[in-house]
């Protein structure tokens, strides 16, 4: 069958647009590769993590399962909140899924996976339950930092030097304490509760 310039064109304009959507995948894969937020060394969530999920796929039972201590199961719910919220841009007085500040972020999140309310503001955050040390953290604790500029910056420790909190550059992520901007404004940090209690709390919740 013969080719007109028409069907020439149509195959033409086609694998152009093939090829550019190959070039966008392939900028994009090596943009994550060479971005360490994109390389850090998480473990990954079996699935995903949702409340309405089986318990055979839920993370939290099989956690419970393999015997895991408390900080562990703490980790791994915290792990699973950031599947969810991951990529939640940043607004200022913003607490959803369509924009969230970082201590909103903290208040969703103690809801959810502990049932604990905290109060909604930073400042206020930063009293809660009792003071800890650094080298003291804990799964589960409030870590503080004083930017510079009016507004304080609270996040979640997660373990292994990383914590979980709403950027006002890159939205809800997860970020190392060590890093050169992080450990120069680190502020404070708090236990709400103890990982114990977190954990009873979490478990409770499962098996209700």
């Amino acid at each position: 069958m013969a080719v007109t310039p028409y069907r020439a064109l149509l195959v033409v304009v086609s694998l152009a647009v093939l090829t550019g959507c190959a070039s966008t995948s392939s900028q994009n894969a090596s943009r994550d590769a060479g971005d360490p937020y994109f390389a850090r060394d998480l473990p990954g969530l079996p699935g995903g993590w949702d409340p309405m999920m089986s318990p055979v796929d839920n993370p939290i039972l099989e956690a419970r399962r393999l015997g895991n201590p408390p900080p562990a199961l703490v980790r791994q719910a915290l792990l699973a909140q950031h599947e969810r919220w991951e990529g939640t841009p940043y607004r200022l007085g913003g607490s959803s899924q369509h924009g969230v500040d970082c201590s909103a972020l903290v208040q969703n999140v103690f809801a959810e996976t502990f049932r604990l309310s905290l109060p909604r503001t930073t400042g206020e955050q930063a009293h809660e339950g009792r003071p800890v040390s650094r080298d003291e953290l804990a799964p589960g604790d409030l870590v503080f930092f004083r930017p510079p500029g009016i507004y304080r910056h609270v996040g979640i420790y997660i373990g292994d030097g990383r914590f979980l909190h709403a950027s006002s550059s890159r939205g809800v992520m997860i970020s190392k304490l060590n890093n050169s901007y992080w450990r120069r404004y680190y502020w404070q940090a708090r236990r709400a509760l103890a990982p114990s209690h977190l954990a009873q709390r979490l478990l409770s919740d499962v098996d209700a």
